[in-house]
């Protein structure tokens, strides 16, 4: 067992007697919601049942184990989530032998857990974010006893725990945290209550864990933290030291907070080989009076500043944005100044989204309730403004070569192959083989539409 804590091996070992002991080996099956957080702690949850004894199965129905690993930062994500363990009910009927599991941000919100709880009585065990050494006592547990199991979360912010064994989804793409939980407590966002406050990661665990990545193959990493950049022992340091690992790989990081960019983060990416030039930066407003009461603590000025800097180290950067449509209070000239940030600033591609309340934040206490004709109406006109500006971007590539990162054949098309450039862009081309996945190839670049771009495979790969 490579779990490094005892307490974690101990009941590691005795799942995997268990398991050792079925007539045959036991699949088990994870569904994810929601952020590359979670996707990276369903990662660690893959690792660690491998570890047990289990296989992996993309077949529900042949699972002996299920684990939906939940999200709870949108209402759209918990409805979804509740739609599909409701749909478990059928399956545990027809084999009662089958273990359920529900974890995440969900059950992480007391009021969820005892919903959950009382809801789905053939959810057998339920646990959240903070502890994930925790699992292999959780799943030893559900296996040794038809009791049902409920795992809150800490009261206390627990320590990280380093060396739990990964199953990553890519040979060539990885996720890699290098923090956990939120001190921000934006007034919309339910994260610091599910995630706990901010802990990192020491330097030297970040750095040897992206040099193994890379001397294994791993030609993109994606760190990953609620706020990279206040990364407790400064992420323009990690991030030039993360940089002189030797190899040909990208280096990408989400999420970044306005108030945390530094004009020193911004030139260490500027000075870096390897980090890619591409700045995911969440506006949410462009009002100083929505950003006050989200207690997102820079203003509209100080946004665009960043942004200025940013295009004069690297007039080439892509820089994409996350914002909220409908936050309570929200005038039609607080939206209209939205809409000037988006035409001044010209981001390459946003994330926009509808306000929903999230229970236990106090926007959902705020008056001023926006209807959802008027949500939906002003979401309309944002799509419309930041679509033609993305199209515009995108057209700019048209007759220009591109290097990306090959990821395999189109979902759609099995001729088509499907890349992503250092840029951020999807690239869908001709003339690829299977053996160019995970590699990086230059695309000649002969269309764009708003979200992608098409071409073709140069002759010198």
């Amino acid at each position: 067992m490579s779990l490094k804590t005892d307490s974690a091996r101990r009941f590691a070992q005795a799942a995997a007697a268990l398991v050792a002991a079925m007539p045959k080996q036991p699949l088990y099956y994870i569904e994810t919601f929601g952020c590359q957080q979670n996707e990276a702690d369903s990662e660690l949850l893959a690792g660690m049942t491998e570890e047990m004894g289990y296989a992996r199965t993309a077949n529900a129905d042949e699972a002996s184990l299920i684990i939906y690993n939940t999200c709870a930062i949108r209402e759209h994500a918990e409805k979804k989530a509740l739609s599909q363990i409701g749909q478990l009910k059928h399956k545990k009927t027809a084999n009662p032998d089958l273990l359920v599991g529900v974890c995440g941000c969900m059950p992480s919100q007391a009021h969820r857990m005892d919903e959950l709880r009382k809801s789905y009585p053939y959810v057998d065990f339920l646990f959240g974010t903070k502890s994930p050494e925790r699992y292999p006592e959780i799943l030893y547990n559900a296996l040794a006893s038809p009791k049902r199991g409920f795992y809150p979360d800490p009261t206390d912010e627990p320590d990280i725990t380093e060396g739990l064994p990964h199953r990553r989804e890519s040979d060539y793409k990885a996720w890699l945290s290098i923090m956990y939980g939120c001190d921000n407590f934006c007034t919309y966002c339910i994260v610091p209550y599910v995630r706990g406050r901010e802990r990192s990661r020491e330097p030297d665990a970040v750095i040897a864990e992206a040099r193994a990545l890379v001397e294994s193959g791993c030609r993109e990493i994606t760190l990953l933290g609620q706020n990279v950049n206040s990364y407790k022992y400064g992420f323009a340091k990690l991030l030039s030291e993360l940089d002189k690992i030797p190899g040909e790989y990208y280096i990408r990081f989400m999420t970044s907070h306005p108030k945390d960019a530094t004009h020193e983060l911004i030139d260490a990416i500027a000075a870096s080989r390897h980090v890619a030039r591409h700045f995911h930066l969440p506006l949410q407003s462009g009002s100083n009076a929505m950003l006050a009461a989200m207690n997102r603590r820079y203003t509209r000025e100080r946004y665009l500043e960043l942004i200025d800097y940013m295009r004069g180290k690297m007039p080439d950067i892509a820089i994409s944005t996350d914002i909220i449509v409908g936050f309570p209070g929200e005038t039609e000239e607080d939206f209209a100044q939205t809409l000037d940030i988006i035409e001044s600033a010209r981001f390459d591609f946003a994330y926009s989204f509808i306000y929903s309340p999230r229970v236990g934040t106090p926007a959902a206490e705020m008056e001023g309730a926006i209807p959802d004709e008027v949500k939906s109406e002003r979401f309309a006109r944002l799509l419309e403004a930041q679509n033609r500006i993305s199209l515009e971007k995108n057209r700019e590539f048209v007759s220009r070569k591109i290097k990306v990162l090959v990821e395999g054949r189109s979902k759609n098309d099995p001729e088509t192959f499907t890349g992503r450039s250092e840029r951020g862009r999807l690239v869908h081309f001709k003339g690829g083989s299977d053996t160019l996945t995970g590699t990086f190839a230059t695309i000649d670049i002969t269309s764009a539409d708003t979200f992608t771009l098409k071409g073709q495979l140069t002759i010198d790969n």
